[in-house]
């Protein structure tokens, strides 16, 4: 049995993760600022309504751990915003809310978590196919594409800070995943995996990728976008 924290639960490929996980089980922390039912009354499911981009809300994560936890064997950063707008237009306002929780948040849930993590324990980063260098780009995505380009960087930084701990720091790159951002981004896409799909892989990374990667991003896509 695992002691696995989720972000972006209500929804989507995080809101597969938290039932695989659950269901396979493991111990699941589900953060996220709305609670989906089908996660409430599982009985290896512990749900906070938290906004990870609020330092009140992360010391509620923080009371969590130091009563009910002694470990963190996996943190798997899935929350992510995006934003659709030329990069013209896009106030800096709305350039900052999607680095608030694509790349800060991502920074601060860390630090929060760090105590709790030991020697074998994985965190892993969900980002996407645009953060890729040379990857191809969408125009009207700036402000997520530049983010999650920045996450990648912090994750091979922390990967190199903590190797000698043994955590290990890797990143998923995904591509086209029918979801309800994907359909923001490009409406009447239809993407060829859907979330259910894409949180088996990653479930499956997050418990035994640390034992082949580290620092390191894959690429996860089969379709362009």
């Amino acid at each position: 049995m695992k002691h696995i924290i989720v972000t972006g639960t209500s929804r989507g490929i995080g809101h597969e993760l938290a039932l695989q996980f659950a269901q396979a089980g493991n111990q699941v922390l589900a953060l996220s600022r709305t609670i989906s039912p089908s996660l409430l009354g599982h009985d290896r499911i512990t749900n906070l309504a938290v906004d990870i981009t609020q330092p009140a809300d992360l010391d509620l994560v923080a009371q969590f751990l130091k009563t009910s936890w002694t470990q963190v064997d996996a943190l798997i950063h899935n929350a992510g915003a995006i934003l659709v707008e030329p990069f013209a237009t896009t106030a800096p306002a709305d350039f900052e809310s999607i680095y608030r929780v694509n790349v800060f948040a991502v920074a601060q849930l860390t630090q929060c978590v760090l105590p709790y993590l030991t020697k074998g324990s994985h965190v892993v980063t969900i980002s996407s196919m645009g953060g890729i260098q040379g990857s191809m780009k969408f125009a009207g995505l700036a402000a997520y594409t530049s983010s999650k380009a920045a996450v990648i960087g912090l994750s091979e930084l922390l990967a190199e800070e903590y190797k000698e701990a043994g955590i290990a720091f890797n990143v998923l790159a995904i591509g086209a995943v029918q979801t309800e951002m994907l359909a923001t981004a490009f409406p009447g896409y239809q993407a060829p995996l859907q979330p259910q799909q894409m949180a088996e892989y990653i479930a499956q990374f997050a418990l035994t990728g640390h034992t082949f990667y580290n620092g390191k991003v894959l690429q996860v896509s089969s379709t362009t976008p």
